[in-house]
């Protein structure tokens, strides 16, 4: 299918134009790292922990932001995850975990400060929080309280134990389940299989249902972040080499040098855009860089794909009206993958959300400048190289 006929843009003829663009944005992207103060590494990179937290109402972030003040537990970032009716905040500790250090410190002191601001009236009580314990402490509270009084029917020890532990199992997975990690009212857990009226009346004398619940904690130690940092950079050089060798190897070496020269200017210009937005770089960020980068490639491949073809039927004109005529040729071809391909991920990175957000950015920018470098920066890198050889090679002659 093809969009346009019979195009006829000189492409190099505007190369100085693309190529003033590519260094503006360049000096930018510089100007910004070190004004922002470098990039945003996310806990991946830079160690952490991640809290994920259910509240039995809407959560107002600004309370929790008040409640996890920086002097006490560092650098937090509070974000709402998943349907707003489900009541879930996300909390990221940027503090490095220290050596020595406890990996769950985190996670202890933002649940001190949250009961101080959303539990006060139980900060002192000797009651536990439900929503906020394991299976042993209601397993072990039930077998010592027997509420079936199953010790009254000469019941085995083992027999009881088993009982309340499957009983205490029956009321965790309900919980977690059911509730998603938080009941509202002990009296929920009446609705349980195999739950009886009188556990949960025993509960009450111990426990309560808290306002929230720590459903999850995701911790990254300073020396794995690190590691992870290493990792990552690892994985992006050896994919531009292993393209080198291959681009070089099914056309000629300069073909291979114009496509990684082009791809170090998309990294560099996305990374650049990193840092001037302060946007946070993760794993997933490294998972679309990858991703640009092979895309970025298959394009360039493809226009010179093109040009091989184009050198053996066209051997009396330019290599630079070779060019052209070559990206004119793939033009449909490109603007039909590139532009269907770009209305996905921009839809991802307007509707996907907080945690995808790094990674639809990545994706959304990368296409279009992967698209641009493959006309700008690689078809005039070839064309050079080409000028400079019949150059070299007219002075030989003479």
């Amino acid at each position: 299918m093809e969009i346009f006929r019979d195009v006829t843009v000189d492409w190099l003829g505007k190369k100085w134009y693309f190529l003033g663009v590519s260094w503006v944005l360049l000096v930018l992207g510089i100007i910004g790292y070190f004004v922002r103060g470098g990039f945003s590494y996310g806990i991946d990179f830079t160690g952490g922990t991640i809290i994920y937290l259910k509240f039995n109402k809407t959560p107002d972030l600004d309370s929790i932001r008040k409640a996890l003040r920086p002097e006490s537990v560092g650098t937090t970032i509070i974000q709402r995850v998943d349907d707003p009716s489900k009541n879930s905040v996300q909390v990221r500790l940027q503090t490095v975990i220290a050596e020595g250090q406890e990996v769950d410190s985190g996670h202890k002191a933002v649940k001190r400060l949250l009961r101080q601001a959303f539990d006060p009236a139980n900060l002192d009580s000797p009651k536990l929080d439900f929503n906020n314990i394991g299976l042993d402490a209601v397993a072990q509270h039930l077998i010592a309280s027997d509420p079936d009084n199953w010790k009254g029917q000469n019941k085995t020890t083992s027999e009881i134990d088993s009982h309340y532990r499957a009983m205490a199992s029956a009321m965790m997975t309900y919980r977690d389940k059911k509730g998603e990690g938080l009941v509202n009212s002990l009296d929920d857990l009446k609705s349980a299989p195999g739950v009886s009226a009188a556990a949960v009346e025993s509960l009450k004398s111990r426990f309560y249902a808290g306002p929230f619940a720590i459903k999850g904690v995701e911790s990254v130690g300073a020396v794995v972040g690190s590691d992870l940092r290493r990792r990552a950079a690892l994985a992006v050089g050896l994919s531009f080499l292993g393209m080198l060798v291959y681009i070089a190897l099914r056309f000629k070496f300069i073909y291979g040098f114009a496509a990684i020269f082009a791809l170090f200017h998309d990294v560099a210009i996305t990374l650049g855009l990193f840092a001037i937005t302060q946007k946070e770089i993760s794993l997933t960020v490294i998972a679309a860089l990858l991703t640009l980068v092979g895309y970025s490639v298959n394009d360039t491949i493809v226009i010179f794909d093109r040009v091989r073809e184009n050198l053996r039927l066209m051997r009396k004109e330019s290599v630079s009206r070779i060019l052209n005529i070559s990206i004119n040729q793939t033009l449909s071809r490109t603007i039909m993958t590139s532009g269907m391909t770009f209305l996905s991920v921009f839809a991802l990175f307007l509707f996907g959300g907080e945690v995808l957000d790094g990674f639809s950015f990545t994706l959304t920018v990368g296409i279009i400048i992967g698209t641009y470098s493959s006309i700008a920066i690689a078809a005039p890198i070839v064309d050079f190289w080409y000028r400079s050889v019949d150059q070299k090679t007219g002075r030989k002659a003479a």
